[in-house]
């Protein structure tokens, strides 16, 4: 098996998550099916801007915790 098609082990919100190898957490997001406008993350304990989102590369135990934004209110 070649390293571009090798699977890493991840945890997102609790569950246990594969994915490719040397994935950028945009990929990841859009392999989740999530819409990166209306998300907040949480990696590794520590709240992740937007802005290094695009250089952020995944790798194997990593932890996401992914908070979706929720319009609305009384």
């Amino acid at each position: 098996m070649s390293s571009s098609t090798s699977l890493i082990t991840l945890e997102v919100n609790g569950e246990s998550v594969s994915c490719p190898a040397n994935i950028s957490l945009p990929q990841l997001l859009t392999q989740l099916d999530l819409n990166p406008r209306l998300i907040a993350i949480e990696y590794n304990g520590e709240i992740l801007h937007r802005q290094y989102w695009e250089a952020t590369i995944i790798q194997t135990g990593d932890r996401l915790e992914i908070v979706t934004i929720v319009g609305g209110g009384l």
